[in-house]
Order: C-alpha cells, then sequence, then structure tokens
C-alpha cells in the first residue's frame, strides 16, 4: 500500500472533548471515529490556558510540547514539568490531569491509544531514518520543525505520512516525530 500524505493545510480545528481549548486531529483509526471510539487519535493542541485535561478512560496517551515555554502537568496528584521541547510524556488518560503553563501558550503534539485496541511509542529523529512497520503496525511520521522527504515527496511542518506496509526512508531536515502503533491482540 502506498504512503498516505496527510497534509496540515486540510486538517479543521475543533473544540476539546471538555470545551477548554483546540484540537486538530491528524488522523484517527477506525476511520470517521470520534473521541469516544477511536483505537488511536493523533493530533495537535493548541493550549492558551490552564486548566483539565479531558478524561479518557481506558486510553494511554504521550504528549510531546512542539510550541512554548512548556507546562506543568499534575497527574493524579503528582506535578511534571514538562519544558523541554520534542520530548515525548507518557501518561494514562484515566488519570486526574490538570495543566499549569510554563510561560504562555504552546501546541502539543498527542498520541492516544485505546488499551483494548493499541499502543504507541513515539520517537524523535533529527537525521534521515527508515520508517518500517511490522506486521500489525503502522507508522506514522509527523514533521515538527523543518521538512522531510519521502521518495519525491516534500513534507513541510506538521504535515504527515502514513506507511501500513511498506518500509520508506525519510530524509530530515529539522525534526520529526515517528508514531509506531500496534494493534493489540
Amino acid at each position: 500500500m502506498a504512503p498516505q500524505i496527510l497534509r496540515a493545510h486540510d486538517r479543521t480545528p475543533a473544540p476539546w472533548k471538555n470545551g477548554g481549548g483546540i484540537t486538530t486531529e491528524v488522523l484517527a483509526h477506525p476511520e470517521g471515529a470520534g473521541t469516544d471510539d477511536f483505537a488511536w487519535r493523533i493530533s495537535l493542541a493548541d493550549v492558551a490556558t490552564a486548566g483539565p485535561f479531558s478524561a479518557f478512560e481506558g486510553v494511554d496517551r504521550i504528549i510531546t510540547v512542539v510550541e512554548g515555554r512548556g507546562m506543568a502537568l499534575t497527574v493524579d496528584g503528582t506535578e511534571h514539568i514538562i519544558d523541554t521541547r520534542y520530548a515525548p510524556f507518557p501518561f494514562s488518560g484515566d488519570a486526574t490531569t490538570d495543566c499549569r503553563l510554563l510561560d504562555g501558550p504552546l501546541v502539543d503534539f498527542n498520541v492516544m491509544t485505546r488499551r483494548s485496541d493499541a499502543k504507541a511509542t513515539v520517537r524523535i529523529e533529527r537525521a534521515s531514518t527508515r520508517l518500517e512497520p511490522s506486521p500489525g503496525t503502522r507508522v506514522l511520521a509527523l514533521v515538527l520543525e523543518g521538512t522531510a522527504t519521502l521518495a519525491d515527496i516534500t513534507l513541510d511542518r506538521l504535515d504527515a505520512v502514513l506507511l501500513e506496509e511498506d518500509a520508506a526512508d525519510i530524509a530530515v531536515d529539522g525534526v520529526l516525530a515517528v508514531v509506531s502503533l500496534t494493534e493489540v491482540r
């Protein structure tokens, strides 16, 4: 199956589940799934003010600061300072989570997987790399900064590519988030 290119300009922002901010979905599975019935969901969020995160029962989350100075996340009463760009932070969507902005608004990259359906890992690449889905795994790569080139296709900032079967080499001139999504059987 050919790589699926997901352009940033084709996405439509929507309110968060709790109404506290704006999210822009990159891709969800199954296609057309909402916030209550996805197996996995990848998105970008604009966080302009402090406040609670939406609760997602049975979901694991990985959040990565893309723009801004960062945040203090209090997850089930324990504070975590997330102040380094491009450093993925995993936590449970079941947890009571509150956000305090460290110095103004930010944009974060979110990967959410329903435990009964999928699991995910996120790695950050700053050089050319190989995207190689194994059986039962999809790989999504999203340009966080700069550009990336896959074959003769240039991906600009916040563009993404999804690979379901065939491996591909990708040249990175910036920062790339690589998400591996594995089905739970």
